[in-house]
Parts: structure tokens; sequence; C-alpha cells
């Protein structure tokens, strides 16, 4: 007799990783059982890389707790793949998911910084995309990027932030190459 995905643990359900399941596991993210939801969120965050395209997609739907646990998800499984839809996620109008995409960068650590940064210069007018910045740039954990983007910080610390901003990025974009 087949268990229920209630009752499969979490490497059962990531064993199970043929596309098919993934769409599965990614419908599970909506249901309305927050033991199924979780469940279906750590195997696909088990299953890792593989799951990011599908929870791009759904990060970019309409579902708001589907987008969550995608959201969620794309920042646990620490893939560079992920990178681009955390980025816009940034300019989310949903302040956990600005939340989530700003911890998924943190995770994902030095190959977010260059992207994050271009999409400050892009978007230095947007308030979420430097509150989003901020908060990467304020808690990445490697000491050497900590200091290329200290200036990038302080500017975006500055009230006058859209003058200096572009110039802050650029100087840390280019000690990047």
């Amino acid at each position: 007799m087949m268990e229920s995905k209630n009752n499969m643990n979490i490497e059962e359900l990531a064993a199970q990783h043929d596309n098919g399941s993934i769409e599965s596991l990614i419908n599970d993210l909506s249901s309305k059982d927050g033991i199924t939801r979780v469940k279906a969120r750590r195997a696909l965050v088990t299953i890792g890389g593989r799951t990011v395209a599908a929870l791009s997609n759904a990060l970019e739907g309409k579902n708001t707790q589907q987008r969550w646990e995608a959201a969620k998800a794309l920042s646990q499984i620490v893939d560079p793949a992920a990178i681009g839809v955390l980025v816009k996620t940034l300019e989310d109008k949903t302040f956990d998911l600005r939340w989530l995409a700003a911890e998924g960068l943190i995770n994902i650590g030095k190959p977010s910084i260059v992207p994050l940064l271009h999409r400050l210069i892009e978007k230095t007018d947007s308030v979420w995309v430097r509150e989003g910045a901020h908060h990467v740039f304020h808690d990445i954990h490697d000491p050497n990027l900590k200091n290329i983007l200290r200036p990038v910080l302080d500017a975006l610390e500055v009230s006058d932030t859209h003058i200096q901003i572009p110039f802050a990025a650029e100087s840390a974009l280019k000690s990047l190459e």
C-alpha cells in the first residue's frame, strides 16, 4: 500500500525527483495543509538545483502561499541559477518575498553580488531594490566582499542616495573584476 505524501519522509519525496514529481511537489506548495507544504518545500530543497526553474515559475505565479513557499525554497537551495529570479523578487510588492529573496542572495554569496550591483545601478530609484541590496550587502558573509561593498552600503545609508549609489556600485564592480 502506498503511503500518502503526509506520511512519507523528506528523503522519500526527494527520491522521486522526476519532472512529474517536481511539478507535484510544486503544486503541494499551495496546499491548505501546512505539513504538506513544508514537506514539499523540504523535498524540493533536498532535490536542489533541478527544481530552480519550477520554483522560479511558482514564485512568479499568483498563488500567495505557493509564492512564499517557492521563495523560501529558493532561499535555501543556494544555487546560482536562482540569482536572476531572486534579484527580480527584490522588487516584489510583498515584503516577505523581498526578504526571502535577499536571504537567498546572501546564502548564494559572491556570485549574487555582480548581478545585484547591476540591478542597483539600473533601479537606483527603487526603494525596494535599495533596501534589498542593503540587506544583502550588510549580511554577506565574505569579509573581502564586505570591504569592497562598504562604500555601497555607506551610499545606501545616506539620504541623498540617488547620486552616490551608482558611483559606489560602479566602483565596487571594478574592484570585483
